[in-house]
Order: structure tokens, then sequence, then C-alpha cells
């Protein structure tokens, strides 16, 4: 029986008391999870859908202090996450990367060469780096080929990071178990309990079953992002926060047509927004929107048409020589900011650029909700929740203490690169000797028709993933385990049948079922990860 199974017909068997549940497995519940476990407290995060299911499998992969932030006076968001930047890319180099940002300077263009370089040493100075430098048009063009040149006066370059969102929050939840935090997804939070007004536990219910179970806890955290406010009860006749939901989405582009090696930005024409095009697990990414979302919050979020014209117009706009067009686009990916707005019942007078990513927290007698933030902060809100929770921050671990434990790597196959296997080892940490022995330590493909999947994962990678991280769902592994759904054209279609070959037995499904997870994933695919239709002329 598979890890996840036998916790779950456990906490339904009996009744369980735990100092703290975490709801919502994404970055914040993850690192809440991870920083409440390693502090010695007894520890449930549960998840309605998949760990990472929402914003953090859907982000912009950017580790970064936000540059924008301080541009607009968030000098202490900014300080925060450039903090949490080095300290990340110190910890999990191979996970945490650390990548280039050029930003091009044309004529008339705010903000200026000179306004921005200012900006820039005010970023360093934080971080106590120097990576700040000015390319002349000349160096721009060879740190940049194909840009567009017109009235280019030269660029700012800098460094920040880029990750795996997804493999982030995998890797968060494998040290919360390590230091014994219970971790279940596809669990949905349905009540919060109440003994005299204050948290006495929480009402749970498994996907697919209708019956309902309970834990005993005095402390929840509700980390669940854009459905904060579900949990939330009004509290002294206050309303609970406001959430605005906010959409950014992006198209992946074949690295081979749009060939960048940083991260290159450029202010979009229609409203001034920068925009991104970069380098991302063997592709190109251009992003992202930032948008109102008004669809069901329970549906998978997906592009809209409109996004879809405003994205290739900023990539026709920087490399005008590509000709990048809908039928270059490998796939999508929409997600959803927990924003929380200042303005409840007027949340659109202010455009969705201009709000605050700040996060926010309201407290009720033992129920301690959480929305906003960077992915970048979220060892500090972790801590900064937990401290609410318990009424101070002498329980918690040490500050200094390190999220990810640092362990030796095993000696690197002759094989495998030595960039692959700094990859790997950030991926998997203490398991990477396991991982190397869960199946074929060869590059997946699908041995057919020679399908190239971008980037250099294995197939040990796939077989570990359906044995030891809790997958249930063919879309887990697709998309979020791995992100072949996202890399490989059709959402790896033509792959399905050799991963079929070495993963059906890891999975136990037969051959109804498996033929059942591909129509859902496909399904999910098509609705959420491809390009809409066009609409009809």
């Amino acid at each position: 029986m598979k890890r996840r199974d036998s916790l779950l017909s456990e906490l339904q068997s009996s009744a369980h008391t735990f100092d703290v549940v975490v709801v919502g497995g994404g970055i914040t519940g993850a690192g809440i999870a991870r920083e409440a476990a390693g502090s010695g407290l007894n520890t449930l995060l549960v998840e309605q859908k998949d760990f990472a299911w929402g914003t953090s499998s859907r982000s912009s992969k950017m580790v970064h202090g936000g540059l924008r932030y301080l541009g607009s006076g968030q000098y202490r968001l900014t300080r925060d996450a450039v903090t949490e930047r080095q300290r990340l890319m110190a910890e999990v180099p191979g996970l945490i990367e650390p990548l280039r940002f050029i930003m091009p300077h044309f004529q008339r263009q705010f903000p200026g060469p000179r306004l921005f370089q200012i900006l820039l040493r005010i970023y360093d100075w934080i971080s106590r780096s120097h990576s700040r430098q000015f390319l002349t048009p000349g160096e721009t063009m060879q740190w940049v080929p194909g840009l567009n040149t017109t009235k280019l006066t030269g660029a700012s370059g800098f460094t920040d990071a880029v990750t795996d969102d997804a493999r982030l929050v995998q890797r968060v939840i494998t040290e919360a178990r390590h230091d014994g935090a219970c971790c279940l997804n596809y669990v949905k939070a349905m009540n919060v309990l109440r003994t005299n007004g204050k948290v006495s536990g929480l009402e749970l219910q498994a996907e697919d079953e209708t019956s309902t179970f309970t834990v005993n806890t005095p402390l929840i955290i509700n980390a669940t992002g854009v459905w904060a406010d579900r949990l939330q009860q009004p509290v002294d006749g206050q309303k609970p926060m406001t959430i605005r939901p906010l959409r950014g989405s992006h198209l992946v582009i074949p690295w081979q047509k749009l060939p960048v090696s940083c991260s290159v930005s450029l202010f979009h024409p229609d409203d001034k927004r920068p925009v991104f095009a970069f380098p991302w697990a063997g592709t190109t990414v251009l992003g992202t929107t930032d948008l109102d979302h008004t669809d069901s919050l329970d549906n998978e979020p997906h592009i809209a048409g409109e996004e879809v014209d405003y994205l290739l117009k900023i990539s026709s706009s920087l490399f005008p020589g590509a000709t990048i067009s809908r039928s270059d686009v490998l796939s999508t990916w929409a997600g959803v900011r927990p924003v929380v707005t200042a303005e409840p019942g007027n949340a659109s007078s202010k455009a969705p650029s201009k709000e605050s990513r700040e996060h926010e927290f309201r407290e009720d007698k033992g129920l301690i909700s959480i929305a906003g933030g960077k992915l970048t902060t979220f060892r500090l809100i972790a801590r900064e929740a937990l401290a609410r929770g318990l009424g101070s921050e002498e329980r918690l671990r040490p500050e200094n203490d390190p999220v990810f434990r640092q362990t030796a790597p095993p000696r690197r196959p002759a094989t495998i690169s030595h960039q692959n296997w700094q990859r790997l080892t950030g991926f998997y940490g203490s398991d990477l000797s396991a991982v190397m022995q869960a199946g074929p330590a060869e590059p997946v493909y699908d041995g057919t028709t020679s399908v190239v999947v971008p980037g250099e994962l294995l197939w040990a990678e796939v077989v570990w993933a359906c044995k030891q991280e809790d997958v249930k769902h063919l879309d887990d592994l697709m998309l979020r385990r791995t992100r072949l759904g996202s890399i490989v054209p059709e959402g790896g279609k033509a792959l399905l049948p050799k991963v079929k070959q070495h993963c059906q037995n890891a999975l136990t499904w037969d051959d109804e079922q498996w033929l059942a997870e591909e129509a859902r994933y496909l399904a999910i695919w098509q609705e959420a990860y491809s390009l809409p239709p066009r609409p009809e002329q």
C-alpha cells in the first residue's frame, strides 16, 4: 500500500491530535509544514487537490527580489526577497539557479538607463553582491541575438534566479516529512471545529469519498491562496480578508524557435508592464499577463485569447525576426495570484499590476489565515504564521537553520553530464541515490517517433515520482512531478505508451484505470494547457 493511502487510512480509523494542521499544499503551506515539523511540532498538511496544483506550479518560476517592487517603493518586500533569494541559491544549487536578466533601453523609454542603474545599485547593495552592468548596443546584441535594434541605446544587466516551482514545493514537503510531518494531497478541509469559540479540530474529506473524518488540533493555518476566504468567518464584525484573484498566463515556445540564454524584458507597448522571455526546462517562456480572474476557482485556470495576442505582440516587438505565431506554441499555463486587495467591494478600481504583493494575516482564535506574498519569501511567511499561531517565536527552530538538509551527493555516473547532475542533486537532495535506482538512468523519449524532450529528464525520475511522490492521477505526473505536459508537443501524447510501460506497475493501475487516467489528463491539458480556440469570425 502506498504511503499516502496507509496514512489516510490511519487518520480515518481513529482520532488523532496534532499541534498544528496546515491547509494548503502550495509553497506557503509546504513552508509552514517544514518549519513546524522542524521545530518539533506534530504537524499535518492537507491539500484539496495535488501538491502545488494552484499558483505554486503555475508561477513565472522566478526566485527574485522584485525589482519592480523596489521601483514602486516597497523596500521591505524587496529586501526580504533578495535576502531569501541569496539563501536559497546557496542551499539548493540545481533547483534554484542564477539567471542573467537583460533590460534593453530604447530612446524615450521610461525608466531610462540612468534611473535603472540607480535601482540596480540599491538592489546590489541589499544582496551584498555586484551583478549590475551596463551594456552598449553591440554588447547587448551579443547577449541577445535577434533583439530589435530600432532606437536601442543599450541595456542593463543584473542577476536573479529561476526554479521549477512545483519541484521546489515537493522538496520542501520532503524535508517536512523527514522531520515527521504528515502530508496528504487530495484531502479537503470541510469545516473548522470549535469549542467555546476556539479552534479544536478540523473536518476533512478525501477525494471520491462521501464520508468525512476529523482531526483534533488547537491551531489551523489556512494557507490556501485564492481560496483563503472559504474557511474564514466574520470576527467581531470584521469581514474575511478580500482576495482579488489575478491571472498570469504564459506561452511555452521551442527554444530552437526563440533561443534565449538569459531573461530578456521589455515594457509592453499596450500597458507598459514588464514582460519577459526567458529560458526554462529546455524551452523559452513568454510571460506574464496580469488580469482579473473571474472564472470559478475550482476549475483549471486557462489562458484567454486576448492574453495570447498580448504575449505574441511583445514577442514580435522584442524579436521581430523570429516571427513567432500561434503555430509555434508548445503549451500554455495560467496561474491565479492570491492578491489581498485594500478595496473590498471595489476591487477593480485599481489596475491589477498596481496591487501590492505583500502578504497579510487574519487571526481568529486558533485559525490563522494568510494570503498574498511571493514564492521567494515562503520561509519568512511560514515563520511569521507559526509565531502568530503559537504566540511567539520561542518554540520555533533557530532562524539560521537551513530549509534543506545539506548532504553529499552520490558519485556522478559517467553517462550523466555535470550540469544535469547538479539539477538532479538540487531536485532530490538526500533521495538522489534512491531516485537513480528507481528506474533506468536514461533520457526520456518515446523510442519510436523520436520525440525530442527538452532538458535532461531521466526515466528514473519519472518512475520515482510514481513510487514515492503521491501521484494519484496522471496529470500529477505529467504536469507537476515532471513537466512533460508543458515541454513536449501535444502534452506528451506520443510519450504516453512509453510512460505506461515504465510506470503502470509502480502506480498499480490496471488497463481500464490507465485508459481513464489518460483520457482525464488529455482533457485537462486541452482545457488548461493548450491554446484556446480562435474566436469565430
